[in-house]
């Protein structure tokens, strides 16, 4: 892919763009099945499937990539294409932005760790999301400090069964 951008001004635009699209996409998410008020969830990374529980028995099952890890007290973000903790097969996301990022020479995109605000780490999974067409972005706090950032595809939903006996 030839170089997109001749300036730096058309590549934040780009991103912003990147951003309101997840945005507008995490909120529809939100109106249909009520992302963002899940009780758990849990990814497993040997199947790549996101798991959100609600309080009323649903949950939400998507296939899902790491695209980083943002840690709050230094203000850093690691990119899932370089993390020890990710296995590779989560990595193809956050992997297209690097990709990209080579194609159009910004370092912030390359480089395996980037100082940043959270909001930026938002901006970077909004990013990776529009390269690869995902459905979504998703951010969970993993421990006290350190938030995960990670991109979903299509979601299923369903109903625990409920155990009725008849008498």
């Amino acid at each position: 892919m030839a170089k997109l951008f001749s300036d730096e001004k058309n590549l934040d635009a780009f991103i912003a763009a990147s951003a309101d699209e997840a945005q507008i996409a995490n909120m529809l998410h939100n109106s249909t099945w009520r992302l963002g008020e899940e009780k758990s969830w849990h990814l497993d990374q040997n199947s790549g499937q996101l798991l959100l529980t609600f309080d009323d028995g649903t949950f939400a099952l998507a296939p899902a990539q790491i695209i980083g890890t943002f840690h709050h007290q230094n203000e850093t973000f690691m990119w899932g294409w370089d993390h020890p903790s990710v296995v590779p097969a989560l990595q193809r996301n956050a992997a297209a932005v690097k990709t990209f990022g080579k194609e159009q020479r910004v370092k912030e995109l390359t480089k395996s760790q980037v100082t940043c605000t959270e909001q930026r780490a938002w901006e970077l999974t909004a990013l990776a999301m529009r390269l690869s067409h995902a459905k979504g972005a998703y951010r969970v706090e993993v421990k006290p400090g350190v938030s995960l950032f990670l991109n979903f595809g299509d979601v299923q939903l369903a109903q625990e069964a409920l155990n009725a006996t008849i008498s």
